[in-house]
């Protein structure tokens, strides 16, 4: 950003979504947007910043939701130890499928991550811990340091905090060493391997920590929802979480947020906004619009690509640096 420090408008951004339950906001959905949030800014560390296009990270928010509710409900974990448990899990299995799909490149890697994910998949539809079709439900919340987090306000808290850390963990990442060299194989692989860099490990390192993350995320909005579904490994989630991250804005801080954001506010808020319209304009169908989410969303995502291409922060940016252009010439 033209060498100016981010970190102080990251912390006012961060200030601000901590008063929203205090203005009216409704916690439950603040906390799953955050969990999405979390989701996206993890597949963005490895598309944006890696340029690696997965079509599976779908089977890590689902593993870790699993193993997390199972751990939490079952084996009656304490909450910090059942989502670390998660995400630790979610990393091991993307050490498997980066072993596996990391030395292909392209569409074959993206069909490797999907043909994996869709075998996993498979395995949680049959499996006796996940509750098969009806899905592990009445996960409990339990306490952190004394703290009772089936309040909801204390929940959003600790959820806020789990995504800043996080945050903060992608930030130094991609602005680290690490961070560079990815960018560098991102922009111009055989240059990198030409350098001595040993691409595949730096990759594979990409990749089990984007997993680990999502797995993160994926464990925390068991804990917030109380329930862990299919939904949460299917391939549909995988493709949510890429018209998340390309709305937001790919290769940025905040666009991943943003994305997050407009895809679940949709997702709930659709059916009021088509009464909305229905009673302003007399039109019956809009009445009918909060059965057409995945519609709405697929014109959104062809409105993306054909007129905001670097995603609705990136084009936002771009426009503020045209706007400045003449006074600062």
């Amino acid at each position: 950003m033209n060498g100016r420090n981010p970190l102080p408008g990251y912390a006012a951004l961060f200030i601000a979504i901590a008063a929203l339950p205090l203005l009216g906001v409704y916690p439950i959905f603040v906390m799953k947007v955050l969990c999405y949030a979390l989701f996206a800014c993890a597949f963005n560390l490895l598309i944006g910043y890696t340029g690696l296009l997965s079509f599976g990270h779908a089977a890590f928010l689902g593993t870790a939701a699993y193993v997390a509710g199972h751990a939490l409900k079952v084996w009656g974990l304490p909450a910090p130890l059942g989502v670390l448990l998660g995400a630790a899990c979610a990393g091991a299995m993307g050490l498997l499928f980066g072993l596996l799909a990391i030395k292909r490149a392209g569409i074959y890697f993206s069909m490797i991550t999907l043909a994996l994910s869709q075998m996993l998949f498979f395995v949680f539809l049959q499996a006796s811990f996940t509750g098969g079709e009806d899905g592990l439900q009445s996960v409990p919340r339990g306490s952190l340091l004394g703290l009772d987090l089936t309040q909801d306000l204390t929940l959003f808290y600790v959820v806020l905090g789990i995504f800043i850390a996080a945050f903060w963990l992608i930030y130094r990442t991609v602005h680290s060493p690490f961070g560079q060299v990815l960018t560098s194989i991102r922009e111009n692989e055989p240059r990198a391997i030409s350098l001595g860099y040993d691409v595949d490990r730096f990759k594979l390192v990409a990749f089990v920590l984007s997993a680990t993350l999502a797995g993160l995320a994926g464990a925390t909005k068991t804990l917030v929802l109380g329930f862990a579904t299919l939904t949460d490994a299917i391939w549909t989630t995988s493709g949510l979480v890429i018209l998340m991250t390309l709305v937001g804005g790919m290769g940025t801080m905040i666009g991943p947020m943003v994305g997050a954001l407009i895809i679940i506010a949709l997702e709930n808020k659709i059916g009021d906004l088509g009464q909305a319209l229905a009673n302003l304009t007399g039109i019956a169908w809009f009445n009918g619009l909060g059965e057409s989410v995945s519609l709405v969303t697929g014109l959104i995502f062809i409105v993306c690509v054909l007129a905001f291409r670097r995603g609705v922060v990136g084009e936002a940016w771009a426009l503020w640096e045209k706007l400045r252009a003449p006074r600062a010439s």
